[in-house]
């Protein structure tokens, strides 16, 4: 084509005529315009074509044309390779397109990436006349009924074969941006299955996030937790508010709930995100200059809530931009002014924002059309946004290892004293033989030392003991509460209508009292009243209801009295003396304080075969209990595949002068290096935070406070079986 144009270029040259170079220059920027706008075609092997990078853009600042009006203006410009993005206060914007169906597709779609647009026009164009085809955006409702996304998505009705010309009208209160494609039937859905998949696993990431940090805050308490699933929780609403998908799923009848939500939930997340990074750096107390500037961006942020609420949505989005490119900046500089403090966490903060700061940047180099269109440039900012999360929570999990740290550093000092404690007493024997009368003050002092260190070093492990004993009847609070509180409510409830009914039954027997008053004549009448009156009442319903709501009472009372029975016989945690008790009713305590947290797959079965009487400390043995068979529910909870019944048998049987208890369950089950650890103080294999590595140990050293025995028996993938042995009658050393 260039070699005919340059041809004819040549001959109307030759022959000079003004005319013609006139008719050529109209060919040439005919010829210049194709090139800049090509249509967007369509095949079986390009199924999908990024359309927003070749259309003709028309800004309306008047926000008034209408489609004929902008067919006749032609003032259209080429969006020459990038994706048209607009300042605030651009709210209508014309673009022209076209399109040609060389593809076997009997449908093709516009797909527009960007949900947060307030309505949507598309028109066909034929010739200078245009036909309305639907209208989308979150203003409008019943958008996209096309497939399950919360993408704006038309059906371009382009038949094979064909080539049309279409207008796109966008008209929108929030920053006009239009990442378009045309693609086919199947290549629609494979990328909004592809978009679907990558969200739902970026919030399964914020939900696991979420719950795992709001476990954390209850076992360890620490207020940084909250402000973090704060955030998460935040964040969360925001992405799907932001990318549409509250407005697809939540309330897609309620349209006018999208002029503040993005703006709102951007806006509190970007709070949230502010005042958990103060609190985790703890800016207050190291950079009190840098607190009050981060406490002044949240009140931006706070005017820019409140002026969406007053209707100026374009001051918002300003806040927004502005004050958050301020946010991310001071958060950084914060982070690094730490780090180089030795603040440990500064260090994984800083490279969380690291991570969230390069994928937005891609992001924006994406829509400066610096970068290309694709799904690496378009979902990169979800991997960044997990791997901050995923860091932050590192971060805050870090703080445990590290008070674990100090109190691992404060037992070696106390170990360190003691041990200078010895040597100095073995200095002072030395000296003795010399010096005896002398040093009888000092020796006698420094026995005063040693002994109150030693009343200390037991003070401490009592208080270690008493703390895991409060830990496991803390987990218990709440199942014990639910569980006293269905019955209660079940009697009050059936105390008002049993007053009713004997409201009812006592004014029938007034009524035939009041026969012993009248005289005989008026018998008959009265007693035909009684009985109207029992009719009116319904006696036989009233009998048979009385007797179903007191025997509701009755249950009720008995479920009552079964667990306050069970909690008081559990409640022996403080008796030190010596009983003789039944060992299946503490096991039955037990399990009946545990009820509440038995999952609804997980059987209990007993077989006692035993006597069942033995002599012992009853509440360190019902701890006994409560500890493994806590184990072992945790250990099937920690199962990836859990089967339809899972069980924890417990049996019991006499062997000569000993009673064995038998605790098996399904679980996870162990190695045997594990299985030789156990029992060590402080050793557990849970997660940072979620046990202190007590529970064990303590059960050991209950048993051999009984002179008993205490035997495990595990392999990985298999469960774990602990086998106690106790005699039924204490020897006399276990009263020592």
């Amino acid at each position: 084509m260039f070699c005919k144009n340059r041809q004819l270029l040549l001959c109307l040259l030759r022959r000079r005529y003004a005319k013609d170079i006139l008719l050529l220059f109209v060919f040439l920027c005919m010829f210049c315009h194709n090139a800049f706008t090509q249509s967007a075609v369509i095949t079986n092997e390009q199924p999908a074509y990024t359309v927003s990078a070749n259309m003709e853009e028309l800004v309306d600042s008047s926000g008034t044309l209408t489609a004929a009006q902008v067919m006749r203006t032609g003032k259209f410009v080429n969006t020459n390779g990038r994706i048209p993005i607009y300042p605030n206060n651009i709210t209508s914007v014309w673009f022209r397109f076209s399109v040609q169906n060389r593809s076997s597709s009997t449908k093709l779609f516009l797909n527009i990436g960007y949900s947060n647009l307030s309505r949507v026009s598309l028109y066909r164009a034929d010739s200078m006349n245009t036909t309305l085809l639907a209208e989308q955006g979150n203003a409008v409702i019943g958008a996209n009924e096309t497939v399950v996304s919360p993408n704006i998505i038309f059906n371009l009705q382009s038949p094979p074969g064909s080539s049309q010309q279409y207008l796109l009208h966008v008209y929108s209160e929030h920053p006009i941006i239009v990442p378009a494609k045309v693609l086919t039937t199947d290549s629609l859905y494979e990328e909004v299955n592809l978009q679907n998949v990558i969200t739902s696993i970026y919030l399964g990431v914020l939900i696991v996030m979420f719950l795992y940090n709001l476990f954390l805050f209850f076992a360890t308490r620490d207020r940084s937790y909250v402000y973090y699933v704060v955030y998460i929780l935040c964040l969360a609403i925001a992405q799907t508010t932001f990318t549409g998908y509250e407005f697809r799923f939540i309330w897609p009848g309620h349209p006018g709930l999208n002029r503040y939500a993005v703006v709102v939930t951007s806006n509190l997340s970007s709070i949230a995100g502010l005042v958990f990074s103060m609190h985790f750096l703890r800016t207050g107390e190291h950079a009190k200059r840098v607190h009050r500037w981060l406490q002044l961006l949240v009140l931006i942020y706070l005017s820019g809530l409140i002026s969406a609420f007053l209707g100026n949505l374009n001051f918002s989005y300003q806040v927004l931009n502005y004050n958050g490119l301020l946010g991310v900046i001071s958060v950084l500089g914060t982070s690094l002014y730490m780090a180089k403090k030795n603040f440990r966490p500064a260090y994984f903060y800083l490279t969380a924002w690291l991570f969230f700061l390069i994928t937005f940047i891609i992001l924006i180099l994406r829509n400066l059309a610096v970068l290309p269109y694709n799904n690496f440039t378009t979902y990169i900012i979800y991997v960044g946004s997990s791997m901050e999360i995923a860091l932050l929570s590192i971060a805050l999990a870090d703080k445990i290892n590290v008070l674990r740290k100090e109190k691992e550093q404060s037992q070696a000092e106390t170990l360190r004293s003691m041990e200078l404690n010895q040597q100095l007493i073995k200095e002072q024997n030395v000296m003795l033989e010399k010096k005896v009368a002398e040093r009888t003050e000092e020796l006698q002092s420094s026995n005063t030392n040693l002994s109150t260190a030693l009343q200390d070093l037991k003070d401490t492990q009592i208080q270690l003991v008493e703390a895991e004993k409060m830990a496991s009847l803390g987990q218990l609070t709440a199942g014990i509460a639910h569980e006293i509180n269905n019955p209660i409510n079940f009697v009050k409830s059936n105390i008002r209508p049993l007053e009713m009914d004997i409201k009812d039954l006592i004014e029938i027997i007034d009524a035939y009292d009041t026969l012993h008053t009248i005289p005989d004549a008026d018998f008959a009448g009265k007693l035909i009243e009684i009985n109207k009156l029992k009719k009116q009442i319904d006696v036989d319903y009233v009998k048979d209801e009385i007797t179903n709501l007191v025997k509701g009472i009755h249950d009720g009372a008995e479920r009552t009295a079964e667990i306050v029975m069970g909690l008081r016989n559990f409640s022996r945690l403080d008796e030190s003396e010596v009983k003789i008790v039944n060992v299946h009713e503490g096991i039955d305590s037990t399990l009946i304080l545990l009820k509440n947290s038995l999952p609804s797959n997980i059987v209990i079965k007993k077989d006692f075969q035993a006597h069942g009487e033995i002599e012992c400390f009853p509440g360190k043995l019902n701890q006994v209990f409560m500890n493994i068979i806590s184990n072992g529910i945790q250990a099937i909870k920690e199962k990836e595949h859990q089967e339809a019944e899972e069980t924890i048998n417990i049996s019991t049987r006499d062997v000569d002068d000993k009673m064995e208890i038998s605790i098996k369950d399904s679980g996870v089950g162990m190695t045997d290096e594990v299985r030789q650890k156990i029992f060590d103080p402080f050793f557990t294999t849970k997660d940072v935070g979620e046990g202190t590595g007590l529970g064990l140990s303590i059960v050991y050293k209950i048993i051999q406070k009984h002179e008993g025995k205490i035997e495990v028996l595990s392999a990985r993938g298999k469960g774990a079986e602990f086998i106690i042995s106790l005699y039924k009658t204490l020897p006399q050393s276990a009263f020592s």
